[in-house]
């Protein structure tokens, strides 16, 4: 969870002064210092550990999980919550462009420490990062529960070590730590104010990472997560970011690459190695992330099924999507290639990160006004200033657009337009399904008015809405002539909450003549298991045999046409997307071999 934000001691000072826009004084290096100190203080401690970690949706925390919470809070006002779906579904967006840039960065940054050791290793930095990278991502599928036993452990002596090496030059020159004082940040901002402003799109990178803290809130609960930030790790953060400003006091040559530099030579290669581990680590944690956050999104009907495949018998929140796991492998190769060092992979870091930042704050204020009840001033001055500092650092963001904030924007536009596309196709296919659909107990009705023939066994009838007859149901009857002894008209709700405990899990109503309709509940983080919700029906008046049960399915095939709905490009990109979807068996999990599929064309 802290692997992302504790290696930005790699990269995020020396981005300040490697440019050399920024004069190597006393003054100007404290002036830094001080900005550092104060963005963690401020936008970590206060903004995410303090306030933002409140927003609990059910202990989960997270983008998604804070979209649930916002939407739900300004549901009678909707067109406010239709402005947060749009905002938080971007947001999430933004996310896995961070996805692809952290990875690269973060072991770029470790083995350029390579170069340090020896400048002949400078030509292999990029192909040993792409092997590092390649091997990281190649190992998914084998999930972490093996080796994730040791990330704890080496993290902890990754912030151990970058804390040590700090106090020894923090010692060579105590001075540095005046920089505690936030007048040396007002006194540099206020001298160069064109610098500072510059600056703070590099002070940034010490923040990237601080969503984290949030997002695994429901793995670890607030008291850990904030123990071991103040206990640990703003702490070693700190002292290694005053050890780099000293380095730098005493050898202006060191700003190259303070961190590497301030090592001393027989600790050089253990260094490196603790920092590539400490990297992949960090990796590990985004795409682990990205994981869980794709399915969610998939459960809130912003992505089309996906394979899912979970790599641990013990936590089901370990998942391996391949289609996510590739497309992320392909963004971080890409990137690696197209920028080739931390220094360039700074520029395009950051924006993404920022913009997330900002749409945390905005969902917040909404969670605390309308979710809390809080009065509008109180509201205000609680995520007022974390705005206005959120904005200030995306606004010097913006100024890296062109040397390379493109990347993460253009990859975030993308799958927003992929995300809101589903979401609007969906609608559109959902609407004309209702609109071409017959009433599900006027149609029993007149069904059994002359029954047809009853088999034994119990049919399962899958549908997206509740009361409408499945097209399943009609190409049974059509082509089989034939009805099960019972009968199950089962619709899956996905809820804008993370968790629906086994009481409220399963609905049930009597429509007659042993048919009966079922709603099954899950949260965003739950995993849809039909068959194994179905098993609360017994002593209800349903008796189910698995091996006399059948699951009808109907699979639709999506035909774009002219008129209204959506762009015809967008028509298209639907359609290829609802075609390319996993199997709705699969993602609910229907024993394979009791599953009966009948097609049908869906214009939209």
């Amino acid at each position: 969870m802290y692997g992302d934000i504790g290696t930005s001691v790699l990269y995020a000072f020396k981005e300040v002064f490697v440019s050399g826009h920024v004069p190597i004084t006393e003054a100007n290096v404290l002036g830094v210092l001080s900005m550092f100190f104060w963005a963690l203080a401020i936008v970590v401690s206060l903004k995410y550990v303090a306030l933002i970690m409140r927003a609990d949706n059910n202990g989960e925390g997270g983008l998604m999980a804070l979209l649930a919470l916002a939407s739900l809070s300004t549901q009678k006002n909707p067109r406010l919550r239709g402005v947060l779906v749009v905002l938080g579904v971007f947001g999430v967006a933004l996310f896995f462009g961070d996805g692809v840039i952290t990875p690269a960065i973060s072991v770029l940054s470790a083995v350029e420490g390579l170069e340090i050791i020896t400048p002949a290793a400078k030509p292999y930095v990029v192909p040993l990062s792409l092997i590092v990278l390649v091997l990281l991502f190649m190992v998914q599928r084998r999930g972490t529960d093996d080796i994730g036993r040791f990330f704890g452990p080496i993290t902890v002596v990754w912030f151990a070590a970058i804390a040590a090496v700090g106090v020894v030059q923090i010692v060579q020159h105590p001075s540095v730590l005046l920089a505690i004082s936030p007048l040396y940040a007002l006194q540099f901002s206020y001298d160069y104010y064109h610098l500072a402003f510059l600056t703070l799109g590099a002070v940034f990178l010490c923040l990237t990472g601080a969503e984290a803290l949030y997002a695994d809130m429901g793995h670890f609960g607030k008291q850990p997560i904030r123990i071991a930030w103040f206990g640990l790790v703003m702490p070693s953060l700190v002292l290694n970011y005053f050890g780099q400003g000293a380095l730098v006091l005493n050898d202006p040559a060191a700003a190259s690459n303070p961190f590497f530099i301030m090592l001393p030579e027989w600790s050089l290669i253990p260094m490196v190695v603790l920092a590539t581990a400490a990297t992949v680590i960090a990796s590990q944690a985004l795409i682990s992330g990205a994981f869980s956050a794709t399915k969610q999104t998939i459960q809130l009907g912003f992505l089309p099924r996906l394979s899912i495949m979970h790599t641990s018998i013990r936590d089901m929140g370990q998942i391996y999507i391949p289609a996510v796991n590739w497309t992320l492998l392909a963004g971080v190769v890409l990137a690696v290639g197209l920028f080739g060092s931390s220094t360039a992979l700074a520029a395009a870091y950051g924006i993404s990160v920022s913009m997330v930042m900002i749409i945390t704050t905005i969902m917040t204020f909404f969670v605390v006004r309308y979710g809390w009840g809080y009065p509008l001033p109180v509201c205000i001055a609680a995520t007022g200033v974390f705005v206005l500092i959120d904005g200030l650092f995306f606004a010097s963001n913006l100024l890296k657009i062109a040397q390379g904030g493109w990347f993460p924007l253009a990859m975030a536009v993308g799958l927003y337009v992929i995300m809101s596309t589903w979401k609007d196709g969906r609608a559109l296919l959902n609407s004309k399904l209702k609109a071409d659909s017959m009433d599900l107990s006027s149609f029993l009705e007149a069904v059994f008015v002359s029954p047809p023939m009853r088999v034994e066994g119990t049919a399962v009838f899958l549908i997206a809405s509740t009361g409408t007859v499945p097209n399943a149901l009609l190409h049974n009857l059509k082509h089989n002539k034939v009805l099960h002894e019972t009968n199950l008209f089962v619709t899956v709700r996905n809820h804008e909450v993370p968790w629906i405990g086994l009481d409220k899990r399963i609905e049930i109503e009597r429509l007659g003549h042993d048919c009966w309709q079922v709603l099954i509940n899950y949260g965003f983080k739950n995993d849809p298991d039909v068959p194994r919700a179905l098993e609360q029906l017994k002593g209800r008046g349903v008796s189910l045999d698995p091996m006399m049960t059948s699951y009808f399915l109907s699979r639709d095939t999506v035909v774009p046409t002219l008129g209204e709905g959506m762009a015809p490009w967008r028509e298209k990109l639907f359609a290829q997307m609802h075609h390319n979807a996993s199997s709705a068996a699969d993602f609910l999990s229907l024993p394979s071999n009791s599953v009966v599929e009948l097609g049908s064309k869906i214009e939209i």
